[in-house]
């Protein structure tokens, strides 16, 4: 096994290399390892440090809400958290059979000190579309955006309402 981990001897030629990781599993799981890493490190970057390092919404993908979706017999209500943002910054439009969230966030901050000033601005826009599903009385849609959570309600029109009716299972 040592002989394997170890070269003692350089490989004489090119393919005896090539031979030797393409039988071997390690490569190949070395660089899985490595990718599984980089997502977690990224992802704990954006989320946990965005806010502290001040790019959480100019790094990346970090710049679309996270969106929530639920539906009932007679509505769907979509959720969107949005810190920091007014009803003035956000945007919600119905074209089609689709629901478009947009908004824009413009931050500065400005800290003077004896021995330093800093001054950072940052800015970052976003939009998500979401289709609608079929029945969704258009002219009756509210939203409201409360303590940084945007609250869409879709109401269903009444023939789209579905009458569900629980059969009960016998058992032999």
């Amino acid at each position: 096994m040592k002989r394997n981990l170890i070269p003692w001897r350089r490989p004489r030629t090119e393919s005896a290399v090539a031979r030797r990781e393409e039988s071997s599993p390690l490569p190949e799981l070395h660089r899985r390892m490595n990718d599984v890493f980089e997502d977690f490190f990224t992802d704990f970057e954006r989320t946990a440090l965005g806010p502290v390092l001040g790019r959480g919404w100019s790094h990346g993908l970090a710049a679309l809400p996270r969106v929530n979706v639920e539906e009932t017999d007679r509505e769907v209500v979509v959720t969107a958290d949005l810190p920091g943002l007014e009803e003035k910054d956000v945007q919600v439009t119905v074209d089609d059979e689709v629901l478009t969230l947009r908004g824009e966030r413009m931050e500065e901050r400005e800290e003077k000190r004896k021995d330093y000033h800093l001054m950072e601005r940052s800015f970052g826009s976003f939009h998500r579309t979401l289709p609608l599903p079929a029945g969704v009385d258009r002219e009756k849609i509210k939203a409201a955006l409360k303590k940084g959570v945007l609250t869409v309600t879709l109401p269903k029109r009444p023939e789209a309402h579905v009458d569900r009716k629980t059969i009960p299972i016998e058992a032999n």
